[in-house]
């Protein structure tokens, strides 16, 4: 299901002409990161976690869509380069069960 939504955001991501020419590694990198700026940004300004406003009526916004952004940007780029996410986050997370409390740090 995971690798289907990079495959959508990719497809999606392509037809707005988002991969036209090639993409520079650090600059895609760099656009996830100001997506969770973006979330901290609407957390600074007062707005709850779990609120959703819209913009014009229909343009979602709000942490849980900046946080989506974040998502959506990394499928697509998981998407287009062929990484297999679902099997690495489910690969992440049985590695992560045998991590001892805190991954051993104090705080």
């Amino acid at each position: 299901m995971i690798n289907d939504l990079c495959e959508k955001a990719y497809k999606i991501a392509k037809e707005h002409g988002f991969w036209n020419e090639e993409r520079n590694f650090g600059e895609v990198i760099t656009l996830m990161h100001c997506e969770l700026s973006e979330a901290f940004e609407e957390y600074r300004n007062g707005k709850e976690i779990n609120e959703t406003y819209y913009e014009n009526g229909t343009k979602p916004c709000g942490i849980p869509s900046e946080l989506a952004d974040v998502v959506i940007r990394i499928f697509d780029f998981c998407g287009g380069n062929g990484i297999d996410l679902e099997k690495i986050i489910l690969e992440k997370m049985e590695y992560n069960e045998t991590r001892p409390y805190k991954n051993g740090k104090k705080c």
